[in-house]
């Protein structure tokens, strides 16, 4: 969500699918050059979720273009639904698209049976992931998954999202 002029709100990215008749232009989405080392490939994601079985894979749309991915899952251990292989297309930064498509994944995981809890992982040196996920109310917990810092979200969380 973004706002405009007097506040009414506007739906920047919509969430859909991924299938097939949209995994090819899904799987060009790139990060910059400099993010490499901090997210695997959609093409990795969406095998992640193709054999995996845990996650589910979304692609995200501004004007019907594809300008992101994400994957989402259900932990039972821990009782959280897990965001993981957030990826937008370098060519789409620094538009307010990133934050659009946290919104619109944690709207996505609120209409989850059971959800109580969001949770994502990130490297400690992805110093903007860092504050973006912080600016939408995750907490970082201690927690590492691999070498990554988990923070949570809980469903009730009151940020204030701009």
């Amino acid at each position: 969500m973004a706002f405009l002029e007097g506040g009414t709100r506007i739906r920047l990215i919509e969430a859909g699918e991924v299938n097939a008749h949209n995994w090819r232009e899904v799987v060009r989405i790139e990060p910059r050059e400099d993010q490499r080392r901090f997210v695997a490939s959609v093409a990795y994601y969406l095998n992640l979720c193709h054999y995996g079985g845990v996650w589910e894979p979304l692609a995200l749309y501004h004007d019907g273009e594809p300008v992101g991915f994400a994957m989402w899952g259900y932990d039972a251990e821990d009782d959280s639904h897990w965001i993981g292989g957030f990826v937008i297309d370098g060519q789409h930064q620094g538009k307010g698209y990133g934050r659009a498509a946290l919104e619109t994944m944690l709207d996505h995981l609120a209409t989850q049976p059971g959800y109580t809890e969001a949770a994502l992982s990130y490297e400690p040196e992805n110093t903007v992931a860092r504050r973006l996920y912080a600016s939408l109310g995750f907490v970082e917990t201690g927690e590492h998954v691999d070498d990554e810092l988990v923070a949570r979200r809980p469903a009730d969380d009151s940020t204030t999202r701009r």
